[in-house]
Order: C-alpha cells, then structure tokens, then sequence
C-alpha cells in the first residue's frame, strides 16, 4: 500500500492549507486513516483520524481549526487547516491502519511552514 500526500507549503500565520492523501487502496478499506505531524526535535504525535465509522479525534491543539474528512469519489482524505500557527511548522504524515492485524502505513510526509 502507498499513502500519497500532498498539499503542504509556506503560509502566513491565520492562514489556510488544504492536505490530501490518496491510498494505492479504496480509503474504505482502511480501519483508520488520519495525519501525524513531526515538529524538529519532537515526537512524532497525532493530529487528526477518521475511523471507517466516519469518527474522528483530533489533537487538542488543533480542535476548532483543523477538519479531517473524505473525499469519496477521489477516494482520498484530507485535512483542512485553518488558523494556522508557527506552531503547526512540522512535516505531516498520512497514516492508515488496518486495526485488527495492525498493520500500518506511512506517506512520504509534506512539508507545512507557518511564518509569524
């Protein structure tokens, strides 16, 4: 399986970038599929999934700002970010898992940079 992501880029602070990750497979055929984010010198952490239900968590840090949903018919998910700050500066990774025998994959990560 590969996880292609696309979208990130250079914004200003209170700006908006809109991330898609499009699966070699269906998106359905996926338990779970959402986005990481790894800062310089940080743990990779989550940011937002979305359960095969159409559930989904997000970070506390990026409530109210950032909407994870699908794209069915590009069979593709994609985050929204709104509000950016200097602090969501990172490289984002699409994620899915198969749960139930966990397996999991990883995109190539991209690039997001909010200047102040």
């Amino acid at each position: 399986v590969q996880l292609q992501a696309s979208g990130g880029g250079l914004v200003q602070a209170g700006g908006s970038l809109r991330l898609s990750c499009a699966p070699s497979d269906n998106i359905f055929r996926f338990d779970v599929m959402g986005w990481y984010r790894q800062a310089p010198e940080k743990q990779r952490e989550l940011v937002a999934v979305m359960r095969r239900s159409g559930d989904s968590d997000y970070a506390d840090s990026v409530k109210d700002r950032f909407t994870i949903s699908r794209d069915i018919p590009r069979s593709t998910v994609t985050l929204q970010m709104n509000s950016l700050k200097a602090e969501d500066t990172a490289v984002y990774y699409c994620h899915a898992e198969y749960c139930i025998t966990g397996v999991y994959f990883w995109g190539q990560g991209t690039l997001v940079t909010v200047s102040s």
